[in-house]
């Protein structure tokens, strides 16, 4: 990614202070409260390798009590829709399904997710850029971001664009998965380097490894505009990733101290959140990511039944 050198090793958080970033829990409602409990489903954070993300990128964490703290944008009844803004070419063969992509963030978010028409990079501005080392076109991501802010439209809570094409978020960056605000509710990522084929093109294309990718980095890339930052306390989908093979090694669910966030922010019904993406992920063969959620939910609702 670049363009920072390797500094001192990332030391994991004990068991205590991942315990203290959940935060108390004994007066939320039952369901949420055991899923929130840091079982053996939540692997703690493996440590760095020198060209992993957080030897490069050192960050201090955000804890459930930082993020209210920090009294990041909620939805509300005016801002409650999401919106995904197709950029350049979206070829079949080659993309994964924007109708998929749709499903996916509205189980993952429980919110509305509206898909906008494709939008045409040429003459809208952003600038581009051949990479030196790939020889594939490039878009800068604070000029999508620009053009973005122009298309909130009244009802969005944010706006995500999604393109084909690589990103990159400065001249001197090589490259960049997304980029997304905090603040203003616009954010955008790239599918290129998820495509077996970036960097070979004689691989063999995978539909459910590129829709698995995708929705990873799609989840990855909102929750940052819910004002959840990366994660440091457990192996978790809002860990920051600085190559792909760290990316693929993230797990598609968060951890308890970035569930707690996400449903602070929108209040939702984990149970039923929890079964909609279960339901998604059988449909689409995700393997791995159903047993991980059947076992959830045998968990939390255990005691009910």
């Amino acid at each position: 990614m670049w363009p920072r050198q390797a500094m001192s090793a990332f030391t994991p958080p004990s068991v205590e202070e991942r315990l203290q970033a959940i935060g108390p829990t004994d007066r939320l409602p039952d369901p949420l409260r055991r899923a929130l409990e840091p079982r053996a489903d939540f692997a703690p954070l493996p440590r760095s390798g020198p060209n992993d993300w957080l030897a490069n990128h050192p960050e201090s964490g955000q804890s459930f009590a930082d993020f209210l703290r920090y009294r990041p944008r909620r939805p509300d009844r005016q801002h409650h829709k999401l919106y995904l803004q197709p950029l350049g070419e979206f070829i079949a063969s080659a993309s994964p399904s924007l109708a998929q992509l749709q499903a996916f963030a509205a189980a993952f978010f429980t919110l509305d997710v509206n898909v906008l028409p494709v939008l045409d990079i040429a003459g809208s501005g952003v600038t581009t850029r051949l990479n030196p080392l790939t020889h594939n076109r490039q878009l800068l991501t604070t000029d999508i971001l620009a053009l973005l802010r122009t298309r909130v439209s009244h009802d969005a809570y944010a706006i995500l664009g999604i393109t084909m094409d690589d990103l990159y978020p400065d001249p001197s960056w090589n490259f960049v998965f997304g980029q997304a605000s905090l603040h203003e509710g616009v954010g955008v990522y790239s599918l290129a380097r998820y495509d077996p084929r970036f960097n070979d093109p004689r691989a063999r294309a995978s539909g459910t490894l590129l829709l698995q990718r995708s929705c990873k980095v799609l989840a990855h890339e909102m929750t940052h505009m819910f004002g959840v930052q990366h994660c440091i306390y457990f192996h978790c989908l809002m860990n920051g990733s600085n190559h792909l093979a760290e990316s693929d090694a993230r797990p598609m669910h968060m951890c308890p101290v970035d569930l707690r966030k996400l449903q602070e922010s929108i209040g939702f019904d984990v149970v039923e959140r929890y079964r909609r993406l279960l339901q998604f992920y059988l449909n689409a063969g995700f393997t791995e990511e159903a047993s991980w959620l059947s076992r959830r939910l045998d968990f939390i609702t255990r005691e009910s039944r």
